[in-house]
């Protein structure tokens, strides 16, 4: 008796969810753009918000930039929960790897008072800025419209708060007595001429309403003239100085901001491509918070990697706004 083997094929009859298939065509699609397009309810509520009532519970007049869908808005990480949480946990693994290669050995124990007093002050008090950095953009992600919008900001909120952490336990390394270092730190946050400026700028940033104004203050114009100066001219200062071994605790934020920054210019250049109206928006109001942002961050510079630093990363980050489309302009 002969045994013949054959291989049946069955032809899926949907190839996937009937939104993703009215957007995308009846095709296989990612799991990216099953998770992150058209899940946002946008008809049929019950309620608008009591808080709000003139406004829809997902509404998108809450910013005064006008698209004509919002889901234009992609992700070129392709980062949805899943592929988020896998990436962050590489990322933490190394770090965690960093932080206990660091303890264990005591590296910070041959920072030099100089080196060791300066960390405390240019870098601990961050720590309060980071949270702020949180708050922002879990405010943006209840806000805004489109969940391959909103979902970008609550990763970045979640980013922050880890950053935040991170430096806490910079400062619990630094001394014996870490606790207290990190109330000094919180001392400086609210005292220190030198951090005055920052702090009022988070401040404010807290109260903004429009959540794309508030996109581009935070994710576009702090975090890039800030991170840069702080993560990295600072960085470099310090291995002159014969303190480079803080470079291995900041190597996460050093990460995080190359790649955090690709989802942050997409969404910039497709806003601002989108009309010659929100592309006038854009402008006016990165002009504003880049002037706030450079003046908040010179008394920073100044105690840290130099005037001159800060003077160079702006002129990148103008360079950085002409490739999204902008002019660039400081206010």
């Amino acid at each position: 008796m002969s045994i013949e083997i054959k291989t049946a094929t069955v032809e899926p009859i949907r190839q996937t969810f009937s939104h993703i298939r009215r957007r995308f065509g009846d095709k296989p699609a990612s799991r990216y753009q099953e998770a992150s397009f058209d899940i946002e309810a946008a008809t049929n509520f019950h309620y608008r918000p009591l808080w709000q009532p003139d406004k829809l519970l997902n509404d998108p007049t809450r910013t005064a930039v006008r698209m004509a869908d919002w889901y234009a808005v992609s992700d070129p990480r392709q980062y949805y929960y899943g592929a988020y949480v896998q990436a962050r946990a590489r990322m933490q693994e190394n770090a965690e790897h960093d932080y206990a290669f660091c303890e264990k050995r005591e590296l910070l124990a041959g920072l030099s008072a100089e080196n060791r007093a300066l960390i405390a002050r240019l870098l601990l008090p961050l720590r309060h800025a980071e949270l702020g950095a949180n708050m922002n953009n879990s405010g943006i992600a209840a806000d805004g419209f489109g969940t391959s919008l909103t979902q970008m900001h609550m990763f970045q909120a979640m980013d922050r708060l880890a950053m935040a952490q991170y430096l806490s336990r910079i400062g619990l390394m630094l001394e014996d007595d870490g606790l207290a270092l990190l109330a000094e730190a919180k001392q400086r946050w609210m005292d220190d001429p030198a951090w005055q400026g920052v702090r009022r700028y988070v401040e404010d940033t807290l109260v903004v309403r429009d959540w794309f104004e508030l996109s581009l203050a935070q994710n576009l114009v702090s975090d890039g003239l800030l991170h840069p100066l702080l993560f990295e001219r600072f960085d470099a200062q310090l291995v002159a100085a014969g303190a480079g071994q803080v470079g291995m605790l900041t190597e996460f934020m050093r990460l995080w901001f190359a790649e955090s920054q690709r989802w942050v210019d997409a969404l910039v250049k497709t806003v601002a491509a989108e009309s010659a109206e929100n592309r006038a928006l854009i402008e006016g109001w990165v002009a504003h918070w880049r002037s706030r942002a450079l003046e908040a961050l010179a008394p920073l510079a100044e105690i840290g990697p130099g005037r001159e630093a800060l003077d160079a990363l702006d002129s990148a980050f103008g360079a950085r706004l002409k490739k999204l489309g902008l002019t660039g302009a400081a206010a």
